[in-house]
């Protein structure tokens, strides 16, 4: 079978995944998982045509060696073990009514919520954040006969918005550092200038303006009960992780998954914590594991193994050479085109799959334009996370906060959603693309 033959093949299987993925979420895990499956039986049969190398034992080895990036799935797991251990303690509770009971406002006690709410899902998974925040802003809306819609759809858009701040953030943020070699010090400053975390401030400031035009009617004082601190421990392993990863861009350690192990060891300590220390059952302690979000992780080795073969074929080539082609060597066309087909995408399709996809493209075609790659990368970054609030189904911390407001008897729909999101998407993110714009182009 030649080569051309394959790559089409290769990118048939790619296509029909993705399509069942988006018309069955719930089953996504199961056809990545196939998939990648009929990928590497396929490497396995025609040697060296899908990926490197001319055993048939090795398409296999390749795989799991080269393909997928266990760095990111290890800072993946403990990050987010430690973020539901920072939840458990109680803590972003706290700081909320600490806001709250010292705001001069109910409408600029919320603005502060939902500002906080965005700067805790910089290092908390986002559907963990806005279950968090949501009592407490059900607390206060019930409390002032308050329509809770706002506010909670609220909760989900600026939690969306800022994961992509930091390394680990979200997982899009943990892929693209994979792909293009950032370390987590490179998402504040990379080769001298201001990197992504500063672009999506940008559309964090003018998320809280936007909202603070919506509550700023709201004049009354309010008042919240407090809760107890459970432990400070999660918080402390929290900032252990933060600066840990600061600490290790400086180093250099010839050991790829330094950040993976370093994550995944404070991850089990805070296991370790959580069992020993608060006095856990057995089945209680696994129940914290079994709770994380596992789906993601099996959904990513999936993702890791079918765009690595696509990239491995020249499909991601091709394509990056037909999107130049396309913008005629302009560097403002090719900006706009990227950030408003992610954003299209990524309102209803799951961001992880379009990024690993896209990474390659949007780096290949600013290379082939003579840029910085990271004029278009950070462009993918911006209009895939921040596009993913444009409509109800486009993040998961959408969906859950539908839920809750269902389960409030608020319940709102596809157009109520566009009408709140259409604008604050399209607010946010062009101030972050505008300053993206202003220091990389």
């Amino acid at each position: 079978m030649e080569n051309i033959e394959l790559k089409w093949i290769v990118l048939a299987l790619a296509v029909a995944m993705y399509a069942l993925v988006i018309a069955f979420q719930e089953k996504k895990v199961w056809f990545t998982t196939l998939t990648a499956l009929i990928t590497v039986s396929l490497g396995t049969l025609f040697p060296a045509q899908i990926f490197s190398g001319d055993t048939r034992s090795f398409a296999l080895l390749h795989a799991l060696t080269a393909l997928i990036n266990w760095n990111v799935l290890l800072i993946y797991i403990g990050s987010m073990t430690i973020a539901a251990l920072f939840l458990y303690s109680k803590v972003p509770a706290k700081i909320a009514d600490v806001l709250v009971s010292h705001a001069p406002s109910t409408g600029i006690a919320i603005v502060l919520i939902l500002a906080m709410t965005g700067i805790i899902s910089i290092f908390v998974e986002n559907v963990a954040t806005v279950l968090v925040m949501a009592p407490i802003a059900l607390s206060l809306c019930h409390k002032l006969k308050l329509n809770p819609t706002y506010f909670i759809v609220g909760l989900a858009v600026m939690s969306n918005l800022e994961g992509t701040a930091t390394l680990v953030g979200d997982p899009p943020s943990m892929i693209f550092a994979s792909y293009a070699g950032y370390s987590f010090n490179d998402f504040f400053v990379h080769n001298g200038t201001l990197s992504i975390f500063f672009i999506i401030q940008a559309g964090l400031l003018a998320g809280c303006i936007f909202f603070y035009l919506l509550f700023s009617r709201n004049k009354e004082k309010a008042t919240v009960e407090t809760e107890p601190i459970i432990s400070l421990v999660p918080t402390l392993l929290l900032l252990a992780l933060i600066f840990g990863l600061a600490l290790i861009s400086f180093i250099q350690i010839d050991c790829a998954f330094i950040s993976g192990l370093f994550c995944f060891a404070l991850g089990i300590t805070g296991v370790l914590w959580y069992f020993f220390s608060q006095k856990k059952t057995k089945s209680e302690t696994w129940r914290l594991i079994r709770e994380l979000d596992w789906e993601t992780i099996a959904f990513l080795i999936g993702i890791f193994v079918v765009v690595g073969a696509i990239s491995e074929t020249g499909l991601l080539a091709d394509f990056a050479a037909f999107l130049a082609r396309i913008t005629g060597g302009s560097k403002a066309v090719g900006f706009i085109l990227i950030l408003a087909v992610s954003i299209a995408i990524s309102g209803f399709v799951d961001n992880v799959p379009y990024i690993i996809v896209m990474l390659p493209v949007a780096g290949s075609l600013a290379e082939n334009l003579a840029l910085q790659k990271e004029l278009f990368m950070f462009a993918l970054l911006v209009g895939s996370c921040l596009g993913g609030n444009l409509t109800p189904f486009g993040a998961s911390a959408n969906v859950v906060s539908m839920g809750i407001l269902k389960k409030e008897g608020c319940p709102i729909r596809f157009t109520g959603w566009l009408t709140i999101c259409g604008s604050f998407t399209v607010i946010t993110t062009a101030c972050a693309a505008a300053v993206l714009w202003l220091l990389w182009a």
